[in-house]
């Protein structure tokens, strides 16, 4: 007799309580269902279940034999699951949030672009700086930036990494001068990234240490990176903002980079989703989409 149809029968009997319902369950006869219990435990040499004519108990060795079951029947369905996605298109609905500023420009035209080539693919996506529960909000995939608080069931992989600039308006140096070191960011004006109670301070590295963290003088605190570097732009302060956002204000002369002999700090981009047996296709094409797309963009 074939041991994973054994097994299945097994966890059935277990589950449903007795081996009449395994049987009505799965199409056999009373007397097969018996025939595959017999079967492992010949092969095992030991009882798995007491039977009496009234109830059915499973033995110490059968409980635990039990779980192992169950989990190698788990990983062979994931295995015939992993074969079916290789000959399959990705389909049904991807549920996937990400930081709304970094989603708009970075993110979503990877997933727009993976959703055109695969038209059965459904996409919804949440644009939020609030760090949801994937398993309370039904997602299939987060995005995350910065370090990662909790993993607990979960799998994350480093999609991409950008640095952090401090820049200013041409017309802000011509006017304030130019800062060359950490030291002398006291003596400028900075538009600060905050939120209510917490103000964002700014991140340089040091060899063998935690970043040193500075807080500039501000008049201006926002809460949007892209209001930051509007407000930067018209000359307003300096700004620490990502280099993915500033690369085209830089291009064109708008912003400049400053501090060249500062080492600029990283921030790392992750793809997190939950632990399971199986890794769905449509998941699994849309992290490696982003593994492929976000670093040419996020530079």
């Amino acid at each position: 007799m074939d041991r994973l149809t054994s097994m299945a029968v097994f966890i059935k009997a277990v589950d449903l309580g007795s081996f009449a319902a395994a049987a009505d369950a799965l199409d056999l006869s009373g007397p097969m269902v018996g025939k595959h219990l017999r079967f492992l435990e010949d092969r095992l040499g030991v009882r798995l279940i007491n039977r009496t004519t009234r109830r059915q108990s499973l033995t110490d060795f059968g409980r635990a034999y039990y779980e192992r079951c169950r989990a190698v029947l788990a990983e062979a369905e994931a295995a015939d699951a992993l074969v079916t996605d290789q000959l399959s298109q990705p389909r049904g609905k991807l549920r996937i949030t990400m930081p709304a500023l970094l989603g708009r420009r970075c993110v979503a035209p990877i997933l727009l672009a993976l959703a055109r080539q695969y038209p059965a693919l459904e996409l919804d996506l949440s644009f939020s700086d609030r760090i949801v529960d994937l398993v309370e909000g039904g997602y299939d995939l987060a995005i995350r930036t910065g370090r990662l608080e909790d993993r607990a069931g979960m799998i994350a992989r480093r999609i991409a990494r950008h640095h952090m600039v401090v820049c200013a308006a041409p017309s802000y140096i011509e006017m304030h001068g130019r800062p060359d070191w950490i030291e002398d960011l006291d003596e400028h004006q900075a538009i600060l990234y905050s939120r209510p109670g917490w103000v964002h301070p700014w991140l340089f590295p040091r060899d063998g240490e935690p970043p040193a963290e500075v807080t500039p003088v501000s008049r201006l605190r926002l809460d949007d990176l892209e209001a930051i570097a509007d407000a930067a732009t018209a000359g307003m302060g300096l700004a620490w903002l990502p280099s993915w956002l500033i690369r085209e204000h830089v291009r064109t002369g708008a912003l400049v980079p400053l501090l060249p002999d500062q080492p600029s700090y990283v921030f790392e981009n992750y793809a997190l989703w939950l632990r399971t047996p199986h890794f769905p296709l449509k998941t699994r094409l849309a992290v490696d989409a982003l593994a492929a797309g976000l670093p040419a963009l996020m530079t």
